[in-house]
């Protein structure tokens, strides 16, 4: 039987940091990620300190991973584990950290038009 949270459309999601945390040994960084640069997901918000601007083709890299990264795992999942992601260009060493910072409370209806199944 499901929470009564639950049966309100309520769950929860981790916000999430994604940060430029260094670089793999034996390269150098060649994109446009200075180590300490970083970006936020909230539910479906992405938002950077301001000023600050990320490149695209890491962010494309890393953005398949929030949604996971976002939920509750296994604690031996690797994705419950697994923090560190390359950078995907082959000739930069940038190394970028994913932290669960928080959780958060979501809405169902707040976040689609899609009716709950009454079950």
């Amino acid at each position: 039987m499901p929470a009564d949270h639950e049966r309100q459309g309520a769950f929860e999601l981790y916000d999430i940091r994604v940060e430029v945390v260094g670089c793999q040994p034996g390269k150098s960084m060649v994109c446009n990620h200075p180590i300490g640069s970083y970006f936020e997901v909230s539910g479906e918000e992405l938002s950077l300190p301001p000023g600050q601007s990320f490149p695209i083709y890491p962010l494309a890299a890393l953005l398949p991973l929030i949604p996971a990264k976002q939920r509750e795992t296994h604690a031996n999942d690797w994705m419950t584990t697994d923090t560190l992601i390359a950078c995907p260009d082959p000739n930069c060493g940038g190394l970028f950290e994913i932290k669960r910072v928080r959780k958060r409370t979501f809405h169902h209806g707040d976040v689609t038009v899609v009716p709950l199944r009454e079950e």
